[in-house]
């Protein structure tokens, strides 16, 4: 299904995204980031929130040496209160994703995940390449979401591309 460089591709590029939107970000205020936008995680800070708190829910199932947030999914929002609190856990969240990534073996994506699921109240079984794929599936996701509402302000929305990431194509 994937191969171990296909996650370290998508880690940098997770990365890249993050760095974009972080500096397009940067200078807004707090009111243009946390106004409800309608989105299904209502602001622009809150649906960075649900993507930090997604990365590190599947980060914890792969990589037992991250931790698993202290909230659950309704309070993902809420998880880092302004843009520098949430662009510095991004940048440490994201350098462990390169780093599990760049660790990766093709033996890594095989077999199933087996964990418990608050969200949806049951024990889950999938297979690992799949979890995976959707870690950076709902990356993704959830960034476009970010640069519908940046799009929808009036904000400049960087260059998601993926064949436009430095160092590809």
């Amino acid at each position: 299904m994937i191969t171990p460089d296909y996650c370290r591709m998508m880690a940098r590029y997770n990365a890249w995204q993050n760095r974009q939107l972080t500096e397009a970000l940067d200078a807004q205020p707090l009111e243009v980031l946390t106004e409800d936008r309608g989105a299904f995680f209502g602001s622009i800070l809150g649906t960075l929130n649900h993507l930090l708190w997604g990365d590190l829910m599947w980060m914890a199932r792969f990589d037992p040496s991250v931790e698993v947030p202290k909230v659950g999914v309704k309070k993902s929002v809420e998880m880092h209160p302004t843009l520098g609190a949430w662009s510095a856990e991004r940048y440490h969240v994201d350098g462990k994703i390169g780093h599990w990534a760049n660790s990766l073996r093709a033996m890594d994506l095989t077999g199933e995940l087996r964990w418990y699921s608050g969200t949806l109240g049951r024990d889950m079984v999938t297979p690992r390449a799949l979890c995976v794929t959707h870690m950076f599936n709902h990356q993704t996701h959830h960034r476009g979401q970010v640069h519908a509402m940046m799009t929808a302000a009036g904000l400049e929305a960087p260059v998601s591309d993926l064949f436009l990431m430095p160092g590809e194509g």
